[in-house]
């Protein structure tokens, strides 16, 4: 853990306009609560999908207000509810990524919270990586999580006494979208039960064609 806080350390003293992104999961909180630390009114960014979870909305508003968190709700121009039923693909473009990668070129420092066990498409995740945007744009994208286990989450989450999202107690083990998320299909793949097992990413970090 002592790593991970070392990472944000250097990657924060070397940022001139840095930003973290939270979809109000626990290591997206965990993350947060480690940046604010350092840098108190770092943006945090959020992805309205238009379909997240009620418990999603409050809780996020709920942390908002308690950690008194410089929150940028991002949200698609023209959201289309309910296009995750015509394609997931698409659904995620027009909600998560777009938005995103709009809102993205104006940090030189991207923040995740992603960590390698989490998925197959995640086990090769560096740190610290350039990422660019489609019009060319590099920033630099930051995982200080990257080598954190779930355990590790939990037990930091536990030990700074940090409240996390109640559908955590209902068996959710990996909680996007609602329409798409549901308990892990597979016990042993926290991601199973995300888009039915159709994809394992949004699309949120996978590096855009260049135009």
């Amino acid at each position: 853990m002592s790593d991970a806080r070392a990472v944000i350390e250097e990657q924060l003293a070397a940022a001139a306009a840095p930003c973290v992104t939270s979809s109000f999961q626990a290591e997206c909180v965990v993350l947060v609560h480690m940046l604010r630390k350092l840098r108190p009114d770092i943006p945090v960014l959020f992805l309205d999908t238009v379909h997240h979870f009620a418990d999603t909305y409050r809780y996020c508003d709920t942390l908002a207000r308690d950690w008194g968190l410089n929150l940028v709700t991002l949200r698609a121009d023209e959201p289309s509810p309910g296009l995750w039923q015509q394609s997931t693909h698409d659904c995620c473009a027009r909600h998560k990524v777009g938005p995103l990668f709009s809102a993205l070129a104006g940090y030189d420092v991207w923040f995740t919270a992603l960590r390698r066990d989490q998925s197959p498409t995640r086990a090769n995740l560096q740190e610290v990586e350039p990422f660019t945007l489609a019009d060319g744009a590099v920033l630099r994208k930051v995982s200080p999580l990257a080598s954190w286990t779930a355990r590790d989450v939990w037990a930091y989450a536990k030990a700074h006494a940090i409240p996390l999202l109640p559908l955590y107690d209902e068996g959710y083990t990996s909680i996007g979208c609602e329409p798409c998320t549901t308990r892990p299909l597979d016990p042993n793949d926290l991601r199973s039960g995300r888009w039915g097992g159709q994809k394992r990413e949004c699309g949120i970090h996978i590096q855009p064609s260049l135009k």
